[in-house]
């Protein structure tokens, strides 16, 4: 698919999705003869992850650092001889792989907790707008 497609299901802007090619974040699977960029299921998958990384504040160079990780394992999975040559490899990977997913919890918690100053406070606009309308009433 195209970018403009790819785009509009990942949420995306086309300079969002060029930028990310920019920096090695994602790279389309194809070309067309004229240089259209053509994007595969896995593509989008992969723009759909580094959104949600995007959304918890991870840093360019964090988002690379972990979809590296990922390929390294993707890449493991298809050559279990590399498991053979490096036997450590694999789990250090793994505990790399959890250190982000500690981060991206902990962002988690502070996002949740963000949320509920942000509902607390639409509360209380909430009560005073309705004590306001109440008071005008009685006014006239």
């Amino acid at each position: 698919m195209q970018i403009g497609e790819v785009a509009e299901r990942v949420g995306l802007s086309l300079r969002t999705i060029r930028y990310y090619e920019e920096v090695g974040l994602v790279r389309p699977s194809a070309r067309t003869p004229g240089g259209f960029r053509l994007y595969a299921e896995p593509d989008v998958a992969r723009l759909n992850l580094v959104k949600r990384m995007k959304t918890l504040e991870f840093s360019l160079e964090e988002m690379g650092d972990l979809l590296s990780l990922l390929d390294r394992l993707s890449d493991d999975e298809r050559d279990d001889e590399q498991d053979d040559e490096q036997p450590g490899a694999r789990g250090e990977i793994i505990d790399r792989l959890s250190m982000y997913r500690s981060a991206a919890e902990q962002r988690c918690s502070a996002l949740r907790a963000q949320l509920e100053t942000a509902e607390a406070l639409a509360a209380d606009l909430r009560t005073e707008l309705s004590r306001q309308r109440r008071h005008a009433r009685m006014s006239r």
